[in-house]
């Protein structure tokens, strides 16, 4: 008797199912699995292989303890890649977050053809980054490049774009911003059309229009929009990869590479795969400390 009530009582919890809720926890096991596999066991591995002399291709490694991150740490090119990382970063997210919130109030105003124009500034987010890197390149090239030649047709001499450090970083933050403020564009569009209309109305009563209705009422109702976008293109500028090997391979030198681009150079260059983790590892710990001193500074930040 008490069993058929037990039955009864779970029956009216999982909908007439007793096995409902076992069934929904299977769903889970796919997923679970899939982080397993290409989440949870290559940072495992990771960490493990930068405690070795693993050369990336043989069977034969050694544990050298600590001796990765003293060498990653004694690396010459070391803090100029870290830096760079870090203007990656932010330097995309600062571009991204001005264009894309001022490109979502001027799309979210009653304008002929919005739909359209939002359309063709998301698409260049859903084009592959080394497509992207590619179509500038020949924009950026020295010799046949569409921007030397517009130049040589207004009598001016050609630039070696891509031979200045400074010109290479600075064009490398303008293509990933250009591709994906489009996302920010979006974030910030979610956030102004889910606003309250009834508080956008009482603060045209009370006077409050422009640039004043903007930033005392739009742009502390966006602070959740405003953290996410953030956060998404800080992680996205600092794990930058496809761009910088497509326009630079880290070049001149190594003065434009990131630290994802430094992996790939250490590792197959190189032959240090050992190494390479060590610098993985550091970028991870690196992104998860950035973005959570970001998330507390903006939970934080006084937006009224």
């Amino acid at each position: 008797m008490a069993k058929n009530n037990n039955v009864a009582r779970a029956s009216r919890r999982g909908g007439g199912n007793p096995f409902r809720g076992s069934l929904v926890n299977l769903f889970y096991v796919p997923t679970l699995l899939l982080l397993v596999l290409f989440i949870i066991y290559p940072l495992i591995s990771g960490i493990g292989l930068s405690f070795t002399n693993w050369d990336g291709y043989n069977i034969d490694k050694a544990f050298v303890g600590l001796a990765n991150y003293k060498s990653m740490f004694t690396d010459g090119n070391f803090p100029a890649i870290v830096a760079n990382t870090f203007i990656y970063g932010v330097g995309s997210t600062v571009v991204q977050q001005i264009l894309g919130l001022a490109l979502a109030l001027l799309l979210n105003a009653r304008i002929k053809g919005k739909t359209v124009i939002r359309a063709i500034i998301y698409l260049p987010a859903l084009v592959a980054p080394v497509v992207m890197g590619i179509m500038y390149y020949f924009i950026f090239q020295y010799q046949q490049g569409a921007l030397n030649q517009i130049r040589v047709w207004m009598g001016m001499d050609k630039v070696a774009w891509f031979n200045n450090t400074q010109f290479s970083i600075a064009i490398i933050v303008i293509v990933n911003s250009i591709q994906f403020v489009g996302i920010s564009m979006i974030i910030y569009l979610a956030g102004l059309q889910t606003m309250d209309a009834e508080v956008l109305e009482a603060a045209e009563v009370d006077g409050a229009y422009g640039w004043k209705k903007f930033w005392h009422v739009q742009l502390p109702l966006l602070a959740p929009s405003f953290t996410t976008s953030v956060v998404l293109n800080l992680i996205g500028g600092m794990k930058l990869y496809d761009m910088i090997k497509v326009l630079t391979n880290g070049g001149p030198g190594y003065s434009t590479n990131s630290l994802s681009t430094y992996i790939s150079t250490v590792y197959f260059d190189n032959q240090a795969a050992g190494y390479a983790s060590s610098i993985g590892v550091f970028l991870f710990i690196l992104i998860v400390v950035v973005t959570f001193l970001v998330n507390k500074g903006l939970e934080k930040l006084d937006w009224e």
